[in-house]
């Protein structure tokens, strides 16, 4: 099992002024515990559910570019891009972009978005939740077709009409596509078609193994392998000393990267201190 890394907060004890060298400082952190993962959200606003709103949050993908300067190794992604937030044809040029400069190491990290309150208050329109999967989905097509170079043709959907999917400079590498969320009729199947990775909450092992049997159904149905996709979930508690004992559960459903959430105040201490010596007791599971 790897480890992955989640930054949700931006809380350092220098306020805005002393955010970009903490950033440096998990950027190194990470890389030198041997994480092999490191993402941030894709939020305008902190999420009120677990901390306020007026909370410190940075745009994502900008995030991103800054951390993809001061690494090497490590792949970078939103857990996850809300659909809405940015025009299909404009994500995939971003995630191209990010994947040039950072050598190849982007990941698209994406979901149906779920968060009114931002939306309506910056004006972004948000619509139905049946409509953002449907633009969700045709996101995915469009992606995906920009990424080919063999493809450069109109995209006619529902939602969205391109001219030209144009993206050059190309993807050193097509970007691997992760779809966030346990949703059983439309996520999980979105999964099956188009992912090249699904991420869960490990709220418990006999959920996630529920979840994944649903997977594996969708696979079957439209003939895909369930065992190309990857397999990766959120820790979203704190590390105790059973952290190992726990995970076990989860490797042998499959899981192959485990994601934790350092605090908003001090992330690269937490990441030196509580997820390094985890690193390799979890390679052997």
């Amino acid at each position: 099992m790897k480890l992955g890394v989640h930054q949700i907060a931006f809380t350092v004890p220098d306020g805005a002024a002393g955010i970009a060298p903490e950033l440096v400082r998990l950027a190194h952190a990470v890389e030198e515990a041997g994480v092999t993962h490191l993402s941030v959200m894709d939020h305008y606003f902190q999420m009120e559910q677990i901390l306020p709103a007026t909370d410190p949050m940075l745009e994502g993908y900008t995030t991103l570019g800054f951390l993809a300067a001061h690494t090497s190794t490590v792949r970078l992604g939103l857990l996850v891009t809300g659909v809405t937030y940015r025009h299909p044809g404009l994500l995939a040029k971003i995630v191209s972009t990010l994947d040039v400069l950072s050598g190849g190491r982007a990941e698209l990290g994406i979901g149906a978005a779920w968060y009114e309150r931002e939306h309506v208050g910056l004006g972004v329109p948000f619509p139905p939740r049946a409509e953002r999967f449907e633009r969700l989905e045709e996101t995915l097509r469009i992606c995906r077709q920009m990424w080919d170079q063999d493809n450069d043709g109109p995209f006619e959907g529902k939602h969205y009409q391109l001219a030209e999917t144009l993206c050059h400079p190309a993807p050193l590498s097509k970007p691997p596509i992760l779809i966030g969320g346990g949703g059983e009729k439309k996520t999980l199947r979105l999964v099956a078609q188009y992912a090249d990775a699904c991420n869960l909450f490990a709220t418990s092992p006999e959920e996630v193994a529920h979840k994944l049997d649903v997977l594996r159904r969708h696979c079957d149905e439209v003939g895909r392998d369930y065992d190309s996709i990857q397999k990766t979930a959120n820790h979203n508690g704190p590390i105790t000393d059973s952290f190992v004992n726990d995970m076990t559960a989860y490797a042998k459903l499959g899981i192959e990267t485990m994601i934790v959430l350092p605090p908003g105040n001090t992330p690269a201490k937490y990441v030196q201190e509580e997820v390094a010596p985890l690193v390799p007791q979890l390679a052997n599971l």
